[in-house]
């Protein structure tokens, strides 16, 4: 592609360049003269020297200047694909990490040029922050395997395989999450305009292994126990799949929250083929169940309950928890819009929230959602995670 340095340096700051093979002696310049010049035009360039007359000196020299491999001549063909082939993977990698950064600093203006739209009602301020409540724990998520990524790959002057199978798994976690927040953000403005969509039936094991996901990367559960069990038998449930994470995911953080000391915290769906007998159900003290009056309890139904073993909670709080900005946390951990949205969004998918506390004993969150059934996928799958 040229036979002289300058040429070479000409041609990458023309092109895109993904792996420069270079000779150590070149007309008009070295090989490692064009390799420092190289990393001014494009510092992402992996770099493969060759040369017939290899040195101790040379190669600590081109190293130190970031050269990927360094072949002696004579060598074969394949020895020269592999070490081309060594450079592109880094280079993909750093390709789709810029894509994601690009769509979440998108998502950020986008969210920001919401905020300054004209005179906002007290209404539409409450939805702001509900937008950014509900979008903090994909955002907690993503920000956690970016850097995950960066201390996996961050240093490395080449990628094994298993460095990169890992990376590649982590960002197609981190661009699921960021759909998720395009579709919350999406959600509420349907909500500012009026725009209200039908939501169709979600798959319930997929929602659990998504939040398994987002859990797992969650920084309040780091000195938790924490285990998830999915439906033997799968069903589908009529909501918004990312109403459904909201909501199981604030009522997990909640519970990893209510206390500082290590606890455990489970969540666990079951299927119940016929309708709710309120008759069990009652308010006092200890028990509140929410949404009576719009619950469509025709049957079957789906319950997932969020348990925990902390402290419960004082039945002087239990009527107060799940009103707008009430919150017992300090100011760098709640809003106290988390329950309050969890609320909302059951009543809009025709559940009901049954909450029961015992002091000194834990607490259990359980959502009642209408469900239907799907053809089985094998048996109970359990996981289970220790910080």
């Amino acid at each position: 592609m040229a036979d002289d340095g300058p040429t070479a340096l000409a041609l990458a700051e023309n092109n895109s360049v993904d792996v420069a093979v270079l000779d150590i002696r070149l007309a008009g310049m070295s090989g490692i003269e064009v390799l420092e010049r190289l990393r001014n035009v494009d510092p992402s360039i992996d770099v493969v020297i060759m040369t017939a007359f290899e040195s101790i000196d040379t190669m600590r020299q081109a190293l130190r200047l970031g050269a990927r491999d360094y072949i002696a001549k004579p060598f074969d063909v394949f020895a020269m694909r592999a070490a081309v082939a060594g450079g592109m993977p880094r280079h993909t990698l750093k390709s789709k990490i810029q894509t994601v950064e690009e769509k979440l600093q998108q998502l950020f203006v986008e969210l920001q040029a919401q905020k300054l739209e004209g005179q906002i009602s007290q209404t539409r301020t409450e939805i702001y922050g509900s937008i950014i409540h509900d979008i903090n724990g994909p955002l907690t998520a993503v920000a956690s395997f970016v850097q995950l990524i960066n201390e996996r790959i961050g240093h490395l002057t080449r990628l094994e395989r298993e460095d990169l199978e890992s990376t590649n798994d982590f960002l197609k976690t981190i661009t699921r999450h960021v759909a998720n927040c395009v579709e919350i953000s999406g959600r509420y403005l349907s909500f500012l305009r009026r725009q209200n969509e039908e939501a169709t039936g979600v798959d319930v094991n997929q929602i659990l292994a998504d939040l398994d996901h987002l859990i797992r990367a969650h920084p309040s559960r780091h000195n938790n126990q924490f285990t998830i069990k999915s439906l033997p038998q799968n069903v589908s449930v009529r909501v918004n799949g990312t109403d459904l994470i909201q909501i199981l995911l604030n009522l997990a953080v909640n519970a990893f929250q209510c206390s500082a000391n290590p606890h455990s915290v489970q969540i666990q769906a079951f299927f119940m083929p016929q309708v709710l007998d309120l008759r069990t159900f009652k308010d006092g003290p200890q028990d509140r169940l929410l949404n009576l009056e719009n619950l469509k309890n025709t049957g079957p139904m789906l319950a997932v309950a969020v348990c925990d073993n902390g402290p419960g909670i004082p039945p002087e709080l239990l009527p107060k928890i799940f009103e707008p900005y009430f919150t017992t946390k300090s100011e760098c951990q709640g809003t106290g819009l988390g329950l309050s949205i969890v609320q909302r969004l059951i009543k809009e998918a025709k559940g009901a929230l049954y909450v029961h506390t015992q002091r000194g004993e834990g607490t259990a969150f359980t959502v009642y959602l209408p469900a239907f059934p799907l053809p089985p996928e094998g048996s109970r799958k359990e996981r289970s995670y220790d910080s």
